[in-house]
């Protein structure tokens, strides 16, 4: 069972009520899409990770930034990262958390 919370602020025309946090629980997913998740934090190695991640970007106001917190459990780790974001698996799943977030109309 993972929880996850992703978090985005900045860029150019920052609107806070169009960057709420995205909240993902496997528990509410079906079978198929919280195995995906559970491939796509993994690959990622989100556990592994610094808080801080290098990411391409400058971190000036332009840019997104953000913030993902991943729990398994009582295992629980948070990371910081700017776009764009040069980690290809860490990519993928900030994109399958955004697209899961958009579909939800609560998120």
């Amino acid at each position: 069972m993972l929880k996850i919370v992703l978090k985005r602020s900045g860029g150019i025309a920052y609107l806070p009520g169009l960057n709420r946090p995205i909240e993902i629980d496997t528990q509410t997913l079906p079978h198929a899409e919280a195995a995906e998740l559970q491939t796509l934090v993994e690959k990622a190695k989100v556990f592994s990770l610094p808080r801080q991640v290098n990411s391409a970007g400058d971190g000036s106001a332009d840019h997104f930034r953000y913030s993902l917190t991943v729990q398994n459990g009582q295992r629980q780790h948070s990371i910081r990262f700017v776009d764009p974001i040069d980690n290809e698996p860490l990519r993928a799943l900030v994109a399958y958390i955004q697209k899961h977030g958009a579909a939800q109309p609560n998120s």
